[in-house]
C-alpha cells in the first residue's frame, strides 16, 4: 500500500547515499559521466594527431600550429575557472549538457574552416566547452557515489578521458588517409551530439542543488531511484549538510578561513603534477631519440605513460577508498621518486627495460594526475565541489604550460638525461609530502569537529 503521509524523519545526505550500495541508476549515472569524459579526451587530443595533415594541406609552419594547439588549452582554463562555477546557479546537469553542446558544435563548425585563424577560434570555443563539462561531471559522479567507492568511481570516469586520447589516435590513423583530416572533426562532433538527447533523458541533476533551490519533491524522487523501497509521500523531507535553500556558493569559500591553506596547497600539487606530466610527454620522445631508440619505440613509449595511468587507477582508487585518499596518494607520489630514479639508471638499456620504466613513471605521474582529481572531489564538500575541482584543474593548467618550458630549458642548459630524471624525483616527493600534510590537517579538523 502506498504511503501518502509525510515521512516521520527526514532523509539526510550524504549519509543516505553512503549507507547504500550503488544500484543500476547510480552506476548508469557514472557511465554517462564516463562517456562525457571519453568524448572530452577525444576532443582535447584529436588536434595533435591531425596537425601533420593540416600542416601539409595548408602549407603551414610548425610555429603557426603552436597557437592553434594553445587555443584549446586557454579555452579549457576559461571553462574551468569561469564557466564551471556557474553550476551553482544552473545545476550540474545543465552545465554538462551546455559544455557538451558547446564543444560538439564548435568541433562540427571546424569541419568547414578555411584558415588557421578560423581554426584557432573554433579550438578556443571547443576548449571552453570541454572545460565547462568536466568539473560538473566529476561532481555528479562524486555525489551519486557512496563514500566507500567514491574515489574509485571518480578515477574510473577520468580513465575515460585517457581512453579518449587513445581513441583519437586510432580514429585519426583510420580516417585521415581515407577521408582527410576534416573527417576526424566530424567524428568528434557527431558522437557528443548523439549523446546529448541521452543526457537530457537519463542524466540526473544534483540532489543537493535541487534542495538549495527548494525543489524537495524532485530531490526525493531521485532518492527513490537510489532506494526504490522508500515510500511515496506527499510532503517529503530531505536534508543535506550543505544545501541551505537559497544559499549561493561563492568562490571565496574556497579560500576563506581555514580553507585557504588547503586550497593553495592542493593547487600547488595540481600544478606540479601537470608540469611533470606535460614536461615528460613533450620531451620523452626527444630524449629517447637522442639515446638511439627507434621511431617505433618512441610511439610505444608515448602510449605507455597513458597506459600506466589507467592501470594504476584500478589499484589506487580502491586504496584511496579503503586506507584513505591522502595516505594512498602520498604513497604513490613518494614511490614515484623511485620510478624516476630508475629511469635515470636504465637509459640506454634494452627497449623492454626502458618501456617498463616509462610505464612505472606513468603510474605515478599520469596516475597521480587522475588521483589528485579524485582527492579534490573528496576534499571539497558538495556545495563547492564543482567550483573547487574546476579551479584546481584551471590553476593546474599553468603547470601544464610551464612544465615543457622548464624541461626544455634544463636540456638546453646542458643537463644530462640522468640529471633531469633525478631532478624530477624532487617535485614528486614534494607532492607526496604536501598530500601527507593535507591528510593530517583534514584528520585534525575532523577530530576537532567531533568534540
Amino acid at each position: 500500500m502506498t504511503d501518502t503521509t509525510a515521512a516521520a524523519a527526514p532523509l539526510r545526505l550524504p549519509a543516505f547515499i553512503d549507507s547504500r550500495r550503488p544500484n543500476r541508476f547510480q552506476l548508469g549515472t557514472v557511465l554517462l559521466c564516463g562517456l562525457v569524459m571519453f568524448l572530452d579526451g577525444f576532443g582535447t587530443q584529436s588536434i595533435n594527431y591531425m596537425a601533420p595533415a593540416i600542416t601539409e594541406d595548408w602549407g603551414l609552419t610548425k610555429s603557426t600550429m603552436g597557437p592553434i594547439f594553445s587555443a584549446a588549452l586557454v579555452g579549457l582554463m576559461i571553462g574551468y575557472l569561469l564557466v564551471a562555477p556557474l553550476s551553482d546557479k544552473f545545476g550540474h546537469k545543465r552545465l554538462v549538457i551546455l559544455g557538451v553542446l558547446t564543444f560538439s558544435l564548435a568541433t562540427l563548425t571546424s569541419v568547414w574552416v578555411q584558415s588557421p585563424e578560423q581554426l584557432l577560434a573554433m579550438r578556443f570555443i571547443t576548449g571552453i566547452g570541454l572545460g565547462a563539462a568536466t568539473p560538473s561531471t566529476i561532481a555528479l559522479t562524486a555525489e551519486y557515489s557512496p563514500k566507500r567507492v567514491r574515489a574509485s568511481l571518480v578515477l574510473a570516469i577520468y580513465c575515460g578521458f585517457s581512453l579518449g586520447f587513445v581513441a583519437a589516435n586510432y580514429a585519426a590513423d583510420w580516417l585521415i588517409p581515407a577521408y582527410g583530416w576534416r573527417a576526424v572533426f566530424v567524428a568528434g562532433a557527431v558522437a557528443p551530439l548523439a549523446l546529448v538527447p541521452v543526457l537530457l533523458w537519463r542524466l540526473p541533476e544534483s540532489i543537493s542543488h535541487l534542495l538549495r533551490r527548494g525543489e524537495t519533491s524532485a530531490a526525493y524522487a531521485l532518492c527513490r531511484r537510489i532506494d526504490p523501497a522508500l515510500p511515496q509521500v506527499n510532503a517529503p523531507r530531505v536534508e543535506a549538510e550543505s544545501a541551505d535553500p537559497g544559499k549561493r556558493v561563492k568562490l571565496r569559500q574556497l579560500v576563506s578561513g581555514g580553507q585557504l591553506l588547503g586550497t593553495v596547497l592542493l593547487w600547488l600539487v595540481f600544478s606540479i603534477n601537470l608540469a611533470m606530466f606535460y614536461g615528460l610527454q613533450s620531451w620523452m620522445p626527444t630524449i629517447l631519440s637522442e639515446r638511439g631508440y627507434s621511431a617505433a619505440t618512441l610511439a610505444t613509449a608515448a602510449s605507455m605513460t597513458t597506459v600506466g595511468g589507467i592501470v594504476i587507477a584500478f589499484v589506487i582508487g580502491p586504496a584511496m577508498d579503503r586506507i584513505g585518499s591522502f595516505g594512498a596518494l602520498s604513497t604513490l607520489y613518494l614511490v614515484g621518486c623511485g620510478f624516476l630514479t630508475l629511469m635515470s639508471i636504465v637509459l640506454g638499456a634494452p627497449v623492454w627495460v626502458v618501456l617498463v620504466a616509462i610505464f612505472l613513471i606513468g603510474c605515478s605521474v599520469s596516475g597521480g594526475q587522475k588521483s589528485v582529481i579524485a582527492l579534490a572531489a573528496v576534499y571539497y564538500p558538495e556545495e563547492v565541489r564543482s567550483t573547487g575541482v574546476g579551479w584546481a584543474l584551471g590553476i593546474g593548467r599553468v603547470g601544464g604550460i610551464v612544465g615543457p618550458l622548464l624541461v626544455g630549458a634544463l636540456l638546453a642548459a646542458g643537463w644530462s638525461h640522468q640529471q633531469l630524471f633525478l631532478t624530477l624525483a624532487i617535485p614528486s616527493a614534494l607532492c607526496g609530502l604536501i598530500v601527507l600534510y593535507l591528510g593530517r590537517r583534514a584528520k585534525a579538523a575532523a577530530g576537532f569537529r567531533s568534540r
